[in-house]
């Protein structure tokens, strides 16, 4: 009877721990070859908002890889939490908070790294009085965060009796989710405002680096209400913000870029190309990765455009075109090519790449080896259509089909923006990082 109890027993037990132990191991192996695919894409870093992991602490119970819903950024492999896919981090927080030994915390810079970050008080005001940032610029990129830093900086200013007679109680710079929180909430304030965007709102959007925007728990936009979705295209984000620019009746001015901010005696004068506006306080709500350098082609304001590559996976099975011959583009063709159900082509104006790290270097000649990318130098964008682009080559115009544009030509910071009106910078020291 007991040998009979002791066979059940372990019947029982392999039948229950020989398929589990299979499936931890073959889950581990797909998260290693995720992690080797986004560091090869440049993509396992994060760069801004992110989990620490203390691996002293860490159990490996895998409850933040459960509770992020941006799917991928965590996995565990030996045993510990692991960051994999870093560049998919918004910050959402909610792996710290499902952890139950407390061996997450949220910071601010690439792992090992110190962030850059402005020096702000906790209303969120810089270094020079009445001059405030909202959303990615503080460090902060996730939608839910960046509208309600924006409508708290109005309150604060709202509640002070300061009033302007002449110009605007506020300039708001940036008609991303913080800059709009902001405009609406000084509308709902009663006052004198003005938003400034340098593009136009729907650039703004369809530029977004995700396919997807996810929003964890409803936020409140004044005015308007509550945002219930709980996951939107970038296109049908679009949709709902100009529906409530729309209703709110909220007055943006679009096209026209901040190229200065001077000091007067009752507040600032903002130059932009074409006005100068005067007002009592300032909310930068700028992007933190600063403003792309565009090609000023036809097509390019598509919503299929983009200049900047966060996750390779959500594109399958597409005809991808990738435009530059520095790191970052190169990075983004071969993280593309790594999934085999794409097509992607590489176009660089010149006729050959310089100043590359070997490594990309490497893995780019492996992948043009394998016909994984068709690389076209001496090539110019001519044209974008829905489904098409067309390069300028030597030999004439070449069409090719296309799904997806990725535009890595250089930018412009926004730090030396900031500097230049005075704004002080600080270092936070974050540590070691993970166990990547």
């Amino acid at each position: 009877m007991d040998i009979i109890t002791i066979l059940i027993s372990a019947i029982l037990i392999f039948g229950t721990l020989v398929p589990y132990i299979r499936y931890t191991r073959r889950r581990e192996r797909k998260a290693r070859e995720r992690l080797t695919a986004a560091k090869i894409a440049g993509l396992q870093a994060a760069q801004t908002m992110h989990p620490h992991i203390d691996p002293t602490v860490c159990i490996g119970c895998g409850g933040c890889v459960t509770a992020c819903p941006e799917g991928d950024v965590l996995a565990v492999i030996s045993g510990k939490a692991t960051i994999v896919h870093g560049a998919k981090c918004v910050g959402h927080g909610l792996c710290a908070e499902a952890c139950p030994v407390g061996g997450i915390t949220l910071l601010m810079a690439p792992p090992g790294r110190s962030a850059n970050l402005p020096i702000l008080t906790e209303h969120l005001e810089t270094t020079v009085k009445h001059v405030y940032i909202a959303g990615e610029l503080g460090g902060l990129g996730l939608i839910r965060n960046a509208i309600t830093q924006g409508k708290n900086v109005i309150e604060r200013i709202a509640a002070s009796p300061e009033r302007v007679k002449n110009g605007h109680d506020v300039a708001i710079v940036g008609a991303g989710p913080a800059g709009l929180g902001a405009a609406l909430t000084a509308k709902e304030k009663n006052l004198k405002y003005i938003l400034l965007e340098q593009n136009d709102v729907g650039g703004t959007i369809l530029q977004y680096p995700r396919r997807k925007v996810v929003l964890t728990s409803p936020v409140e936009l004044p005015i308007w209400g509550k945002l219930k979705f709980r996951e939107v295209s970038k296109e049908e984000l679009l949709d709902l913000w100009e529906e409530v620019i729309a209703k709110t009746k909220l007055h943006i001015r679009t096209g026209e870029k901040v190229t200065e901010i001077q000091k007067t005696s009752g507040g600032f004068k903002l130059l932009t190309p074409f006005n100068t506006y005067e007002a009592h306080n300032v909310v930068l709500a700028l992007g933190r990765r600063g403003t792309p350098r565009k090609l000023n082609v036809p097509g390019e304001q598509l919503s299929k455009v983009t200049y900047r590559l966060i996750d390779a996976e959500t594109y399958q099975d597409s005809d991808v075109l990738v435009v530059g011959g520095g790191d970052s583009a190169i990075e983004a063709a071969v993280g593309l090519a790594l999934h085999g159900t794409n097509r992607v082509t590489l176009s660089y104006r010149k006729d050959s790449f310089a100043r590359l790290k070997e490594r990309n270097r490497g893995h780019l000649d492996e992948q043009v080896r394998r016909k994984r990318i068709n690389l076209v130098l001496n090539s110019d964008v001519k044209e974008i259509l829905p489904q098409e682009v067309h390069l300028e080559t030597p030999k004439g115009i070449q069409r090719m089909r296309n799904n997806y544009v990725f535009i890595f030509a250089g930018g412009e910071m926004p730090f030396d923006f900031l500097r230049q009106v005075g704004v002080q910078f600080q270092a936070q020291e974050i540590g070691p990082g993970t166990t990547a």
